[in-house]
């Protein structure tokens, strides 16, 4: 899709993204949330 707004172009494709770098980015989210949940149980403790 492309939209012209006062001579400026803007065109908005779809991302095709790779079954491994989906995997990948589904682990590093997993690996995320477990270290940020640590640090809120750690840091609930004192």
């Amino acid at each position: 899709m492309t939209l012209n707004i006062f001579s400026l172009t803007i065109t908005v494709t779809k991302r095709v993204i790779s079954h491994e770098k989906a995997l990948h980015n589904e682990n590093v989210k997993k690996i995320f949330e477990e270290n940020r949940r640590k640090a809120e149980n750690y840091f609930r403790q004192y």
